[in-house]
């Protein structure tokens, strides 16, 4: 089993999934800024993907910005949550990053990063401020970082 797991590590061709749950992190009670959620995932290694998903209610300053910033802005008219959840495990699974960061307050995204650990990819979960945090995200990553604070352990 170790065999496998180290010949799955040796076929990542490295960087960073950066994903932001645009919906659950663009709310008032937060003051989160792009370039800051950037900046964290940038400190963790190459981006390989950054990706802002959005639904349609999106306004169109935070598209220009997202888009400004280098974010792929991922619009859609379904389930924000499910679209990034697939696109995260999609990655995982072609063996594509070493490391996922989830830029959400949202328990509905625990088992992407279990299942990111469970393949041997780092995980990181970013919570858009101190009352955004979900335990259940924080306690499944590898690691944790509150907007504004220092890593959270």
């Amino acid at each position: 089993m170790l065999d496998r797991l180290r010949d799955r590590l040796e076929l990542r061709t490295g960087g960073v999934a950066l994903a932001i749950d645009g919906p659950n992190v663009f709310r008032t009670e937060f003051d989160v800024d792009l370039d800051d959620v950037r900046a964290v995932g940038e400190s963790l290694g190459r981006l390989a993907s950054a990706r802002l998903y959005v639904n349609e209610h999106a306004t169109p300053g935070l598209i220009q910005a997202g888009e400004a910033r280098g974010f792929e802005v991922v619009v859609t008219s379904g389930d924000v949550d499910v679209e990034l959840a697939v696109d995260l495990t999609a990655l995982i699974a072609e063996s594509r990053v070493d490391t996922i960061v989830i830029v959400s307050r949202d328990t509905d995204f625990k088992p992407v990063l279990e299942y990111a650990g469970r393949v041997g990819v780092e995980t990181v979960a970013v919570a858009p401020g101190e009352y955004g945090r979900s335990d259940a995200l924080r306690n499944a990553a590898d690691q944790s970082f509150t907007l504004g604070h220092e890593a959270d352990g």
